[in-house]
């Protein structure tokens, strides 16, 4: 089965786009838009095409698969701003851990104490502070990823005492709704985990939450990156 992309508006226009709602979504809620970071998800979308939206300004990507980014990260090599961040997004198993640590500028699916000793060790070994985010799972979902909501903070301590580890906060993946606003209580909910956890003590000042279809909502709850795949590439089309 095939993927292909149909773009109804070409990716300037696209990103245009995106950054108007998201430069609105944030002033409705009072909040300056520089503090909300873009992210493009590039799962399945081919490095040329990557190579044209970094050029025009998009500087984190983020990435489901270890060996698929492994491969675009190769291919760009040396054609690409040294500014451009890539982000691994999707569930990290932990034979990928190794590679995911020598690949990825952040880790956004941290999601238990074993994974986290395990990037802490791999990255002691490479010399690397490895910045990660904790997923956390608001959904009953099977199969959404994350760290339970009654254990994030046993998580968090743990992470706080690994010396190659930096914790920069926390992520997120809703259900999927038709209606955006459906997706507000787990937006908020994660908000109020950082609000508590930075009670606690914690410093997380990213809140990585929305997609393409809630990205807005989101940004009202608090995100501070959303992570966009199918507003900026188009969608999916199998044959």
């Amino acid at each position: 089965m095939t993927e292909i992309f149909y773009q109804e508006m070409s990716l300037l226009e696209n990103l245009s786009n995106i950054h108007k709602r998201i430069c609105h979504a944030a002033m409705r809620a009072g909040r300056d838009p520089s503090e909300v970071k873009l992210l493009a998800v590039t799962k399945t979308i081919s490095p040329d095409i990557i190579k044209e939206a970094i050029e025009l300004g998009v500087r984190l990507i983020g990435e489901n698969r270890v060996q698929e980014a492994r491969e675009k990260i190769e291919f760009l090599r040396g054609q690409i701003p040294d500014t451009v961040q890539w982000h691994m997004i999707g569930h990290l198993q932990k034979n990928k851990v190794r590679a995911a640590v020598g690949l990825f500028d952040m880790i956004q699916s941290v999601d238990s104490p074993e994974l986290a000793r395990r990037i802490d060790r791999v990255a002691s070994e490479m010399g690397k502070i490895q910045p990660v985010l904790v997923q956390v799972k608001l959904s009953e979902e099977v199969t959404k990823h994350g760290v339970e909501t009654d254990r994030v903070f046993d998580l968090l301590e743990e992470i706080r005492g690994l010396k190659n580890l930096e914790l920069q906060g926390l992520m997120t993946i809703p259900p999927f709704f038709e209606d955006p606003e459906k997706a507000r209580p787990y937006f908020r909910g994660l908000r109020e985990i950082k609000e508590e956890a930075e009670v606690r003590g914690f410093s997380l000042p990213e809140l990585s939450m929305g997609m393409t279809g809630d990205f807005e909502v989101a940004i009202e709850e608090g995100s501070t990156m959303v992570r966009i795949g199918t507003a900026i590439f188009g969608r999916r089309h199998y044959r």
